[in-house]
């Protein structure tokens, strides 16, 4: 696209355009009034339909800008239309949600002006916790959930230890180890490289001991820096982000982060882990009239920073596909070039607020933002530059599913608190909560650690409701088979088959004269969303998850289907 030359239009008929743009039919969030020749006209408002809020969106500016406030405001309004949040709480003011905000006459001029009806309110919030780390119910995830992609981002591993790693993961689900906690993947690690496990290794063909030893000193690491807190069990099911209240509002879950600086990969990582489950997990909805949930993904450029292109891959087929499903997913970032491009055209709602270019690198990004929008009767570098805070250039895809008019626009303001609430208020929700219960305590089950440790397990809490037995290993006190009375030839040619089907390549290992070839594996249609998914499952993979995906008819296959991150959906609830 590019941009208009300055427009000849008369204020009316800009105003016109405008509302004749924004005059929607259905349900929509009411996003503020139209700023056209540096008047605000509350005539003319500027409106997103409820409908494509699972279009995605972008909700970009400068520091400073307002962009907190903006989905603060939006957060309200989709409670209020009985859709489920969630927030990431960085900075701590959304937690302000749950408390009624204060009128004042400043803001009753402002709210006036736009033609808002204000009135001061709360809303049902959930607050939670990445492992119980600050105030809310703890969110964790166990590390066979949580899968290889993922963890291998967090330990910044590189391509070739996160095919390693992923090596360890099919052998841990070959062989019914559960991974559960950091301890469970040493414990399984520190078997394949021991002497009574060097079978196994000597199996996983493309596994070497001195990448596993890599790998294991990472992962003490992550537990040198407290990160076992955030992997264990109860495991968060994200089934619980899309309830909503008794009065039929959403309830928005806010997701504290307290230490986000410390652990900036961390945070972004279980973000998306929070995505991809509820992607694997939910069904085919189609188009709904509202979503089931938005997803705001605040500090967006913590996730892209880096990224493997496996990674990003990964990415952009939840972001394409997850629309289905209904949810919706927000970016909320300083530019849009924090953005990939094959994800930023998956985003059709904008909110743009100010930008700077007080540098070079910054008038780039101000062009860059620009082209990005359809032509207008503003001049968008002008108005991007000179916008005031709380005001953004808009444009959202409307019912018929085509880009309204450009309008820059005084943004709404929140009827709750901007800032935090008070300690004793979250701290007494936190008390009163129903998944306190579920997930406050952490319990210890029997898992790879016990079982390679002949050990039994020792609980730490009561288990969480619902969770079956396990059943003990059938492998004897390693919990892995072993291989006396097989010959060299036999291992060599499963360690072939496993590093093949696994890696998605041929085999690095020397061929025998006498090896067997490893089995034809049954065509698996690769047509609609199943083939997107497949084809993703290549991608992030290395190839091996579709070999999983052909293979579904083996025991492995009924069992352990990893999804478009590695991550599993099977858990023990």
């Amino acid at each position: 696209m590019r941009m208009a030359n300055k427009s000849t239009a008369t204020t009316a008929e800009k105003l016109a355009t405008i509302q004749q743009g924004y005059t929607l039919e259905g349900a929509t969030i009411e996003l503020g009034a139209a700023i056209v020749d540096g008047e605000i006209h509350k005539e003319a408002q500027v409106r997103l339909p409820l409908a494509m809020m699972n279009r995605h969106g972008l909700v970009a500016g400068a520091t400073g800008t307002g962009k907190t406030v903006t989905l603060h405001m939006i957060a309200e309004q989709l409670s209020t239309a009985g859709v489920p949040v969630f927030l990431a709480d960085i900075k701590g003011d959304l937690s302000g949600l749950a408390t009624p905000a204060t009128g004042s006459e400043k803001l009753t001029a402002r709210t006036s002006a736009l033609g808002q009806d204000w009135q001061a309110k709360n809303f049902p919030v959930e607050f939670l916790s990445l492992g119980g780390d600050g105030n809310g119910i703890p969110v964790r995830a166990t590390i066979t959930s949580f899968g290889p992609i993922l963890l291998s981002r967090i330990m910044d591993l590189n391509d070739t230890q996160e095919s390693s790693l992923q090596l360890i993961f099919h052998f841990a689900d070959k062989n019914n180890l559960e991974l559960i906690d950091l301890k469970d993947l040493r414990a399984v690690i520190q078997f394949l490289t021991s002497d009574e496990g060097k079978a196994e290794l000597a199996n996983l063909g493309g596994l070497s001991k001195a990448t596993a030893g890599v790998i294991l000193r990472e992962l003490v690491g992550l537990e040198a820096q407290g990160m076992e807190k955030f992997f264990g069990e109860p495991e968060f099911d994200t089934a619980e982000l899309l309830r909503t209240a008794p009065d039929g509002r959403g309830v928005i879950s806010c997701l504290e982060l307290p230490t986000l600086q410390t652990k900036p990969l961390l945070f972004s990582t279980f973000l998306m882990w929070l995505l991809a489950d509820l992607f694997e997990d939910l069904p085919e909805a189609g188009d709904l009239d509202k979503p089931k949930l938005v997803f705001f993904l605040d500090e967006a450029h913590l996730l892209f920073n880096g990224a493997s292109k496996a990674f990003l891959e990964a990415i952009t087929t939840t972001v394409r596909l997850i629309r289905s499903k209904g949810v919706g997913i927000f970016f909320v970032t300083q530019t849009p070039k924090d953005v990939p491009a094959d994800v930023l055209g998956q985003l059709a709602n904008r909110v743009q607020h100010a930008l700077r270019a007080f540098t070079p690198e910054d008038a780039k990004a101000l062009k860059a933002t620009v082209s990005t929008f359809p032509v207008s009767d503003y001049d968008l570098e002008e108005t991007l530059t000179s916008a005031g805070i709380g005001e953004a250039v808009i444009t959202v895809m409307n019912e018929k599913g085509a880009p309204t008019p450009v309008a820059l626009t005084r943004l709404r303001a929140p009827e709750s608190v901007m800032g935090p609430s008070a300690d004793d208020l979250i701290k007494s929700t936190v008390a009163a909560s129903s998944l306190l219960v579920k997930y406050g305590t952490a319990v210890d089950n029997l898992s790879a650690y016990e079982k390679l440790n002949s050990q039994a397990a020792v609980s730490t809490g009561d288990a969480a409701p619902g969770l079956p037995p396990v059943p003990a290993s059938s492998s004897g006190g390693s919990g892995a088979p072993g291989s006396s009375g097989v010959s060299q030839t036999d291992i060599d040619a499963e360690a072939r088959r496993i590093e093949e089907e696994i890696l998605g390549r041929p085999s690095s290992r020397p061929s025998s004269t006498q090896s067997f070839p490893a089995p034809a594996p049954a065509p698996v249609p690769q047509d609609g969303m199943f083939g997107d998914i497949a084809g993703a499952l290549g991608g992030a993979l290395g190839g091996g998850l579709k070999s999983m995906v052909r293979s579904m008819g083996t025991q492995l296959g009924r069992d352990l289907m990893r999804g478009v991150f590695g991550t599993s959906s099977r858990r023990r609830r």
